[in-house]
């Protein structure tokens, strides 16, 4: 406020400066012509400076004063604008010669000693009225009543506190508005996120904002997402492993008892039959190679499984692996009277340079071999064929059904067909282990009484030539 006003002072003190020494100008001009203020123009009410100064006194809006140089005090009669007004220096107040004593000595002053004289109080402000030689032989006064200064003041005061309570008006309404912008989203995201510490992970906060809000509601949605992911995953695993433990048993169960079984009636000499004993015998050998067969594959699906097991991988002839492969396979085959047919042409064979596990890959080829020969009829035959790096292994058997085709490659998951009930349901998972382990892609197609076939798809980082 104090500011406001002290400006708005300045700005008139300024105005009324230029037009006193405006006047101050053109009373000079006067002089250069009438050689001072008792010339012809004079201060008659006719003459040239009382014209002058009622039309000053007209257009400046002010009370317009002159000090000649005999120190009379000149002004209009502001009853009678036509006459002049006249009286001495020494009628002026006491705090007014000081200001008069400076316009004399060639300085522009303001002054609000002159509010006693004129009845209201006032801003004056002298210039001095200099001759040709540029000594000062007469003061201009000008006065504006401060009143004016006082209401545009006040009224600048009102608009500011219009101004001042609008803005507070609209501050309040915005932050308000931008308040529940905030805290209504972030309120939202902490309900959500105490229902996923509850794990509830299916709720989403569906808040589209293009700003830092946005952002953390979509970072909790994609958190949502991933703890959903991860809490089924989770189930599934959780559920692996008591299936896992539940196979085990069931596939364990089973050989055991018959081993217990067929101990506890030799020990006890229940059998005594030579023929008896030695069926007896051979029976709990065979159940005794199953377990072994058992554990064994347990333990390798166990050693793929885990990502810190690593395998010796060489580079090597993918030919030899198959040939070997296909070897071995083939003294079970002939008990079956299945014939292996192994197609490699020449240009494969020098082009099918490979790195990975000589030992592992084997066992991969012999699993899917030896469910080819298990379930291929008596007589019938195996073709093995490389083409790029695409092999593929064929048999003519009974085939898989669309509805067990899925699940092949599960632990524990076999047929229950006579030609499965040897198997222990951890083949064709192992050799699924292998293969991905390797980079490998393994599709199997079947039909049902026509045969199945078994495409294994190498990458291309694994070819070296």
């Amino acid at each position: 406020m104090v500011l406001f006003r002290n400006h708005t002072i300045r700005l008139h003190r300024e105005k009324l400066s230029d037009q006193a020494n405006t006047i101050a100008d053109i009373f000079t001009d006067y002089t250069r012509v009438d050689s001072g203020f008792g010339g012809k123009g004079g201060f008659g009410p006719n003459g040239g400076y009382g014209a002058y100064l009622r039309f000053m006194r007209e257009i400046a809006g002010t009370d317009v004063w002159v000090v000649d140089e005999q120190l009379n005090l000149i002004t209009l009669n502001n009853r009678n604008a036509m006459g002049m007004g006249r009286f001495h220096y020494a009628e002026l107040p006491s705090e007014a010669e000081g200001l008069i004593d400076d316009v004399f000595r060639d300085q522009t002053v303001f002054s609000e000693d002159f509010s006693s004289v004129l009845t209201e109080p006032t801003l004056t402000v002298g210039a001095p009225i200099k001759n040709v030689d540029g000594v000062v032989i007469g003061a201009v006064l000008l006065h504006t009543p401060i009143k004016g200064i006082e209401e545009a003041t006040q009224k600048g005061f009102q608009l500011l506190g219009i101004s001042i309570l609008t803005a507070l008006l609209i501050a309040f309404l915005l932050s308000s508005l931008f308040s529940y912008h905030f805290t209504q989203p972030l309120t939202k995201m902490k309900k959500n996120a105490l229902l996923l510490a509850e794990g509830k992970y299916m709720v989403k906060n569906h808040i589209n904002q293009k700003d830092e809000i946005g952002d953390l509601a979509n970072t909790l949605d994609l958190l949502a997402d991933r703890l959903d992911e991860a809490s089924r995953q989770s189930e599934k695993l959780e559920q692996l492993r008591r299936d896992f433990v539940a196979n085990i048993s069931h596939e364990l169960r089973t050989p055991i008892t018959v081993i217990r079984g067929s101990l506890e009636a030799l020990v006890e000499q229940v059998v005594t039959d030579e023929k008896q004993v030695e069926e007896y015998h051979s029976q709990m050998l065979k159940e005794a190679k199953y377990l072994q067969r058992l554990i064994g594959d347990l333990l390798d699906l166990s050693r793929l499984q885990n990502t810190d097991f690593s395998m010796e991988k060489t580079e090597m002839l993918l030919c030899d692996v198959i040939e070997d492969a296909a070897r071995s396979i083939s003294k079970i085959a002939e008990k079956k009277g299945v014939s292996i047919h192994l197609n490699l042409e020449e240009s494969e064979k020098l082009d099918c340079h490979i790195l990975g596990d000589y030992g592992r890959l084997r066992q991969m080829f012999m699993i899917i071999l030896d469910n080819a020969v298990k379930f291929s009829k008596e007589g019938g035959s195996v073709e093995i064929h490389l083409k790029g790096r695409e092999l593929s292994i064929c048999d003519h058997g009974q085939g898989i059904s669309k509805d067990e085709l899925p699940y092949i490659f599960e632990r524990f998951y076999k047929t229950t067909s006579e030609q499965n009930k040897t198997g222990t349901g951890l083949g064709l998972a192992i050799s699924k282990q292998i293969a991905e382990r390797h980079g490998i892609e393994i599709q199997v197609e079947s039909t049902v009484g026509e045969g199945t076939k078994f495409s294994l798809y190498l990458k291309k980082d694994m070819s070296h030539k």
